[in-house]
């Protein structure tokens, strides 16, 4: 059972498969139930607080690898069905080999299902594609590894993550300096522009000082940045093969929105926290969650002050650490908040940087804080700062 848990994301993923293929109105089902197992699972099933011990680590990698040409089938799906292009081989496939009338089923689908299929794969793209692409490009010693984490962020366009996050954000986290650190009552959406500017420029930096010290070509082969778009562009250009025109101006839309959800997440597990410079990264500078559904759907990344602590560790080998600063629900529910509902989001933050502020913060940080506070905007916080 504890290797079956991290399959739960490539079922996902076949389901998601599955309920595109049965027609209108499916599309809506497969949003609403997806987000409903998600919430419903992390206030159901509570938290999980092992560590357990692996003897065979390709049973647990292995859903990860399988996912990759699973994600390619799905958005293929997709972007035929709300692309302007009807290529007979790909609809032959359907027909001859899975008995499936695939051009009857883009013809009838329904403008709330388009708009659910634009939602739940900008959402797979992000769980599916980031979350295990950025614990791949961690494993900086296996090629192999590294070159399957940059293929599965090139979906989302974000060749930058595995150089910015890596280089940057685990040595930055909690500075200003550091693009995914969102400052106490900072706006959401402008957050989520200013930062993805900002590590797109910094990646850019660290990779030419990186191509500088060894010697190399900017525009060679080494440039993991030029590379990263280059694996971008094939998958791109697969999508518009099926899709046609539209087909991959809906993709591309996809890429954007997940991207954006990836700075809403980066939000969550950094927000408001704050560490003095030349001080050592420690749990409390990062939100943890160890609630079941989010950790086992998002391999372990929930486990943040662990991950930030030591991201040398590979995801299943993350301690749960209770008495780290805890976000007080589940990854998904929390980004909902962040980007529906963010008055309510900062009312609860608010409680929990009180909290952060009296029982985890050095005199440091605390002064950082309150100064923080004091520029928030927040009734909380502003109060707290007097």
């Amino acid at each position: 059972m504890k290797y079956l848990k991290y399959y739960f994301s490539t079922l996902l993923l076949i389901y998601a498969i599955f309920m595109c293929m049965q027609g209108p109105h499916y599309p809506t089902y497969l949003f609403i139930s997806f987000s409903a197992i998600i919430i419903l699972g992390d206030l159901l099933l509570g938290h999980d607080m092992n560590t357990s011990k692996y003897r065979y680590p390709i049973l647990i990698n292995l859903p990860i690898y399988i996912n990759f040409p699973l994600l390619i089938l799905f958005i293929s799906i997709v972007v035929f069905i709300l692309g302007n292009h009807n290529p007979d081989w790909f609809i032959n496939i359907f027909n001859n080999y899975l008995y499936v009338d695939i051009l009857s089923i883009k013809e009838s689908i329904t403008l709330l299902d388009k708009i659910s299929l634009i939602t739940i794969t900008s959402l797979y793209i992000g769980i599916i594609g980031t979350v295990p692409g950025h614990e791949l490009t961690h494993r900086k010693r296996n090629k192999f590894d590294m070159s399957m984490g940059n293929w599965l962020l090139s979906f989302s366009w974000d060749c930058a993550f595995a150089i910015e996050h890596v280089y940057g954000h685990h040595k930055n986290v909690g500075l200003p300096s550091d693009p995914a650190t969102a400052r106490r009552g900072e706006n959401i959406y402008l957050f989520i522009i200013k930062a993805s500017i900002k590590e797109h420029i910094d990646a850019w930096k660290i990779e030419l000082n990186h191509l500088k010290r060894r010697k190399k070509s900017r525009l060679g082969i080494n440039n993991r940045m030029l590379i990263g778009y280059l694996k971008s562009l094939v998958i791109t250009f697969i999508f518009y093969l099926i899709g046609g025109l539209y087909g991959m101006l809906f993709y591309l839309l996809c890429s954007i929105i997940a991207k954006s959800l990836l700075e809403v997440i980066n939000y969550t597990e950094h927000y408001g926290l704050v560490r003095e410079p030349d001080k050592p990264v420690c749990p409390h500078h990062s939100w943890n969650s160890n609630n079941v559904m989010s950790s086992i759907l998002l391999y372990n990344v929930t486990r943040h002050s662990a991950h930030h602590e030591k991201s040398n560790l590979k995801f299943w080998e993350l301690e749960p650490y209770p008495n780290a600063p805890m976000m007080p629900h589940g990854y998904l529910s929390m980004l909902y908040l962040a980007i529906f509902a963010p008055f309510i989001y900062h009312r609860i933050m608010a409680k929990k940087l009180i909290d952060w502020d009296q029982n985890y913060a050095s005199p440091g940080e605390r002064e950082i804080a309150m100064k923080q506070n004091q520029m928030s905007g927040i009734s909380l916080l502003v109060e707290q700062a007097r």
